[in-house]
This record gives C-alpha cells, sequence and structure tokens, in this order.
C-alpha cells in the first residue's frame, strides 16, 4: 500500500540564528499588548518593503514554500496563549471578514506557523478532516492528526484549506481551562496567499505592536514574564521531537 503523502512539512533552524533572535525580542517586547485579541489582529504584507522585523521574517521564510506562482502577500499575526487555557478552536483559514459577510469560503494557498519557544504540551495538530461543531474545540470526528511540537525557529509548513487546531497543555483535545499556568506559547503565524484577504491593513496602516517596527530599538524590549513548565504528552508521537 502507498504511503500517505506527509501533511506538513517542517524545517528546523528556519531563521539565521541572530535573525531569530531579534525577532524573539520584538515579539517578547509586544508584551500583553491586545493579548485577548491576539487572534483578530492581522496585517497584510505584499513582499514590497519591510516595515516590521515580521516582515523581514517572511522575505527570509519564502524560499521554503514549495511555490511562489500566483503569491501576491502574506496575512500575519502573533499567536500567544497558554496551553492550560487554548483559546482557538480547529478550524480552516479563510478569508474571515468575506465568509461572515456571506461570501464565498476563500482559503489561503498556505499555512505556516514559525513556533518561538518551548511549552508543555501544545502540538499543532493538522488533519484532512473537517472540524465537528458538536465536539470540544470543534475537534474533527476522527482523530487522525499529524502532530508537530513547538520548538523554537520551527517552521510547519502545509496546505491552506486543511483543518488545524492546538492540543493542550497535556496534549488532549482542549475541552475546558486546566488547573495551574502554563508559560505563554509564542508563534508567528503567516497564511501564504493569491489575492488579498478583505479588510486586512497592513502594519504600515495601524499604530500597533510598535515594538515589532523596523528600526525600533532592541534596547526597548522587555520580555514577557513567564515562568517555564516541564514537557509532557500522550497522543500520537508528533514529527521532530
Amino acid at each position: 500500500m502507498a504511503q500517505r503523502r506527509p501533511l506538513m512539512t517542517l524545517r528546523d533552524g528556519a531563521l539565521p540564528q541572530a535573525q531569530f533572535r531579534r525577532l524573539l525580542r520584538r515579539v517578547r517586547a509586544v508584551g500583553r499588548e491586545r493579548l485577548r485579541s491576539t487572534y483578530q489582529t492581522t496585517f497584510w504584507f505584499d513582499f514590497s518593503h519591510p516595515t516590521s522585523v515580521v516582515e523581514e521574517t517572511i522575505l527570509a521564510l519564502r524560499p521554503y514554500l514549495p511555490s511562489l506562482r500566483g503569491l501576491r502577500g502574506v496575512e500575519w499575526w502573533l499567536s500567544r496563549m497558554r496551553t492550560t487555557h487554548v483559546q482557538v478552536d480547529f478550524h480552516q483559514d479563510r478569508d474571515e471578514k468575506l465568509a461572515l459577510a456571506g461570501g464565498p469560503l476563500v482559503h489561503p494557498r498556505f499555512s505556516s506557523v514559525l513556533f518561538l519557544n518551548r511549552v508543555r504540551g501544545g502540538l499543532l495538530a493538522v488533519t484532512r478532516d473537517p472540524p465537528c461543531e458538536e465536539n470540544p474545540s470543534k475537534a474533527p470526528k476522527r482523530l487522525d492528526f499529524e502532530l508537530a511540537a513547538p520548538r523554537p525557529n520551527r517552521l510547519a509548513l502545509f496546505r491552506g484549506d486543511l483543518t488545524h487546531g492546538v492540543l493542550d497543555a497535556n496534549n488532549a483535545i482542549p475541552d475546558r481551562p486546566l488547573p495551574g499556568s502554563s508559560r505563554l506559547r509564542l508563534a508567528l503565524i503567516m497564511n501564504w496567499w493569491h489575492v488579498r484577504p478583505t479588510g486586512v491593513p497592513t502594519f504600515a496602516e495601524t499604530r500597533l505592536y510598535r515594538a515589532l517596527a523596523v528600526g525600533h530599538s532592541d534596547r526597548n524590549s522587555r520580555g514577557l514574564r513567564t515562568h517555564r513548565a516541564p514537557s509532557a504528552g500522550h497522543l500520537t508521537k508528533p514529527h521532530g521531537l
């Protein structure tokens, strides 16, 4: 029987170390700005002159894509959450405002995650199966996942119409907040589009996350205060452990 093609491509050491450390310092310097709306705070970058360290990162990561044909730009945002309280359900990336307005379902060509730190649990789970509204965290009916552990400077790349989500601190489907706390799971999310998603501003058009701006001094960076917790997990063995 022929093996299924992997859903995800992983690249460890995706950025040069100096560039990765600079990106991580800047993301930590954002602190808790818009932490509760981190998933709704998205930006558009058309591969032109970068105005943020994230846009410099996008240009550095672009050669890892399997194809650049027809790509017009990237929608990006910061993922910041504790794995004891996962804040995102299983979903498929889409043009969110267009879909909510009753328009057609449009997916990015590629979705990608650049992990910035290690945490307890917090595996990225990717599957071909659709989300199920009746299940906790809208997990698919069939739990058949490819898994990727969050590791600093690891890039995970997958097709833009695949279902994905984040497992909790015990690497289980999130169904409730867990007791205790955990350090923030930090990641940069990048969706690669053939057309600009509806209503997404550029970074330069906003006054948000100024710690990420090109020209902002690293000396102004103050890290997020988080505590470490041991790693744990119990589902299918993920990629790259």
